[in-house]
């Protein structure tokens, strides 16, 4: 067996590329399942937006008042361009340009 194939780096990431398509298939195999109305339904349409909260919330609390620009910065161009796109590089654009001028 090639000695790259027992890198611990190589083993680590095709364990991640197993395990993310193996989530993947089980979500498709349970799908069926999940209940659709109830409040577990209704938990379960939130979920992403929970996880995204608990991903950003750290990040802002860690920047202090620059990440409280930038978070509003980005919520101000989501609501008004309806672009997620937009709105990660406006607020990844006020963190950027804060560094750039010693404010971060």
């Amino acid at each position: 067996m090639p000695e790259i194939l027992l890198d611990p780096l190589v083993l680590i990431i095709a364990g991640v590329a197993v395990g993310t398509y193996a989530l993947r298939l089980g979500g498709l195999l349970l799908a069926d399942r999940l209940p659709r109305k109830g409040a577990i339904a209704a938990g379960l349409e939130r979920l992403p937006g929970i996880v995204l909260l608990a991903l950003v919330v750290p990040a802002v609390t860690d920047l202090g008042l620059l990440g409280i620009v930038a978070a509003t910065a980005t919520a101000a161009a989501a609501i008004l361009s309806r672009s997620p796109l937009l709105a990660m590089v406006v607020g990844a654009g006020v963190v950027a340009g804060a560094r750039a001028l010693g404010w971060g």
